[in-house]
């Protein structure tokens, strides 16, 4: 009889240590998840009211794209530049949470043109320039990953059909830093301008928020916006994307579903 005590005693033991290291294991894979950061301005930023509001923040779309083992920690806001960005601390509250392995998506630039406004223009070939590497230093500090974007495109066809360009030195300033410190650059510019294209002058509304007067109860006035995405630009542009990180970074395809 103490036999059958023991062996039962030993039986109970096991069961309980694999439990105890199936929970530690359970933790240690929730603590090791990996974290995207993403900083910049309101094409990236998430948005309110997603069930009444038809406008999104292609990052807002990201996490649809990828799996159990990431988090999109989204930081974009509406309105920001590098400066502002970096003046108003925000900088700051992603680097002091930055850990080994986490990734930094970084764009900007539609707002670092803003001329008239000394707090948030920048110089594309110097106070940018240099915005973006206090960037990427910082990030590399941490042992974290920094990840460049160019500026998505605005939809800006002229009377004959043809995309404007309307961010000047800033893309072409971002590719050469990308190059000088060996950092993926994901080219959104050029990948929206052909998304843009492809959609077509009119149909490429869609993209975008296009409403008439009463259409929708959160635009009663209409609205005609070439710069921010609805749902459908959002996705279109996370799906690029995503994409493009699979091909630029070997370890991304790991993350995405």
């Amino acid at each position: 009889m103490k036999h059958y005590k023991s062996f039962f005693l030993c039986i109970m033991l096991i069961v309980f240590s694999c439990k105890e290291n199936t929970k530690s294991s359970s933790v240690e894979k929730e603590q090791t998840k990996v974290s995207i950061y993403t900083i910049g301005d309101s094409t990236m930023a998430d948005k309110p009211n997603p069930d009444e509001n038809p406008e999104r923040g292609w990052c807002q779309l990201l996490p649809k794209f990828l799996n159990k083992n990431v988090v999109v920690k989204n930081h974009a806001v509406n309105g920001r530049s590098t400066r502002s960005f970096i003046a108003e601390k925000r900088w700051d509250s992603v680097y002091n949470q930055l850990q080994k392995g986490d990734y930094v998506f970084i764009q900007f630039g539609h707002n670092d043109q803003k001329i008239k406004d000394p707090k948030r223009y920048t110089n594309p070939h110097t106070a940018y320039r240099n915005n973006l590497i206090k960037f990427i230093k910082n990030t590399r500090e941490k042992n974290a990953i920094p990840v460049l974007f160019t500026s998505i495109v605005r939809r800006k066809f002229n009377e004959e059909g043809v995309l404007v360009d309307t961010h000047g030195a800033y893309p072409l300033e971002m590719r050469l830093v990308a190059q000088e410190y060996n950092v993926p650059l994901i080219d959104l510019q050029y990948l929206t301008e052909q998304l843009e294209e492809n959609y077509g002058v009119e149909v490429s509304k869609k993209l975008h928020l296009h409403y008439a007067l009463n259409e929708i109860a959160y635009y009663p006035k209409g609205k005609e916006d070439n710069t921010h995405l609805s749902v459908l630009g959002a996705t279109e542009v996370a799906k690029l994307a995503v994409n493009e990180l699979t091909i630029k970074i070997e370890d991304f395809k790991y993350l995405i579903k």
